[in-house]
């Protein structure tokens, strides 16, 4: 009979004992992708999007003194130890504005995936105009009721509270629709409050002008994020086709080269299809981000690299808050 010695059995234990995350890490040291939409300091933030550029400094300094920070697009199977990387959602002007001197100061990399509807617009992001119709400081009727074959959803007004109720039911209802149909009901909206369409101010997104400059950034980037910013899951599958194709297109037109890489609008796994991860290999991305939390290893799907949500923390909680990440 063969006997193992106290040091196999300590190994033994203690495999038994390690949670598995902390097993796949020694095998497979995993990277954990960030994701950012906005650097700035607004008044109002419902969808909690934006950090402030003295908090968004302190972040991406943490990251360079405690970490290895690699590129979105880059093959990570040859990495030796767990990495970062820093990904941007929608294209906001404030990414140029204000993100991209402070990642240029700080010195890393980062990849915008960028919505090519929104850009050049004068017009608010349909969310933001959502927040302005509804809870911003008016008199506003007692009720609404939808009338576009939503089955006659109706939210009562009066209050503070029902508006946030009636917000965040806009917020869902707008989520599940296409471009078309979004734009139909803001037209509803701005009938019933009596308000006119309204320039985007610190909402809008950038210009074609700003794109570029973005791009033009050792540091950054570009990636592709559909044209009208659409949940992939509600549209047919040739609408994700124009929607996946056509992005792409219209930024390599703009910006004169390739566009490597994807994320899903929304991206959780209900928001996209195996269509849809089918069309991102068609178009020829070698990756696609979704948005839900994970470690990417060499093992992750390419076209379903999960990441984290950052808020606006201060330097302190968001060092434990990624701490957290490495085991999620």
């Amino acid at each position: 009979m063969t006997t193992i010695g106290p040091k196999i059995r300590r190994s033994l234990r203690s495999a038994v004992c390690t949670p598995l995350h902390i097993l796949l890490n020694r095998i497979d040291p995993p990277v954990i992708v960030l994701l950012y939409h906005r650097v700035a300091t607004l008044a109002s933030d419902p969808e909690m999007l934006a950090v402030t550029p003295e908090n968004f400094r302190a972040q991406l300094l943490h990251l360079k003194e405690n970490h290895q920070l690699v590129r979105f697009e880059e093959d990570w199977t040859k990495k030796t130890k767990p990495a970062v990387a820093i990904t941007f959602d929608d294209g906001y002007a404030d990414n140029v504005l204000q993100a991209l001197p402070i990642i240029e100061e700080v010195g890393v990399p980062a990849t915008f995936f960028v919505s090519t509807g929104a850009i050049g617009s004068t017009r608010e992001y349909w969310w933001h105009e959502l927040e302005r119709l509804i809870l911003g400081v008016r008199i506003l009727p007692p009720r609404f009721t939808m009338e576009d074959g939503s089955g006659g959803r109706s939210w009562p007004s009066a209050t503070l509270r029902e508006r946030r109720e009636f917000y965040h039911g806009m917020v869902r209802l707008m989520n599940d629709t296409d471009a078309e149909h979004r734009n139909n009901r803001l037209a509803q909206l701005r009938i019933w409050a009596g308000a006119e369409p309204a320039p985007a101010g610190t909402h809008r997104a950038m210009t074609v002008e700003e794109l570029r400059l973005l791009d033009g950034s050792s540091r950054v980037t570009i990636g592709a994020h559909t044209v009208t910013h659409t949940r992939l899951s509600s549209l047919t599958a040739d609408a994700q086709r124009e929607e996946i194709m056509a992005s792409k297109r219209q930024l390599e037109t703009w910006l004169g080269h390739e566009i490597p890489v994807f994320s899903y609008p929304f991206g959780r796994r209900c928001e996209y299809t195996k269509e849809s991860i089918a069309l991102c290999r068609e178009a020829g991305f070698s990756k696609a981000a979704a948005n839900f939390p994970g470690q990417a290893h060499r093992w992750t799907d390419q076209y379903q690299i999960p990441r984290h949500l950052v808020r606006d923390w201060p330097v302190k909680l968001f060092a434990e808050k990624l701490r957290g990440f490495w085991s999620r």
